[in-house]
């Protein structure tokens, strides 16, 4: 798995296939779909002598799709170190919410 945002954002991307990846889009974005959508939601840090000595990220990863049965959803679901939290309707569109640690 990655270790910086940056890898991850590339890893994403060579694994859907196309450059439909966004980070924290800001509301001016039009986004391309299906598409993934992701952002930072926690940093956990296990320590020992008053000192961080492991960091682990986890991120919200939101895969964006008009079809309900995309087999995308089958794909991210299987990566290590990924939760699926939910799925939710917008704007006709299937939302598929993951969480993904590294």
């Amino acid at each position: 798995m990655p270790k910086t945002r940056l890898e991850f954002q590339t890893f994403l991307e060579t694994f859907k296939g196309d450059r439909n990846v966004y980070f924290q889009p800001p509301p001016s974005v039009q986004m391309k779909y299906p598409a993934i959508k992701y952002s930072l939601s926690d940093i956990g840090n296990i320590h020992a002598d008053n000192l961080s000595y492991i960091q682990r990220k986890a991120y919200q990863l939101i895969y964006i799709t008009k079809n309900p049965d995309d087999p995308m959803i089958d794909s991210i679901s299987q990566l290590p170190m990924c939760e699926f939290d939910r799925h939710y309707t917008s704007d006709n569109l299937n939302h598929y919410s993951f969480t993904i640690f590294f």
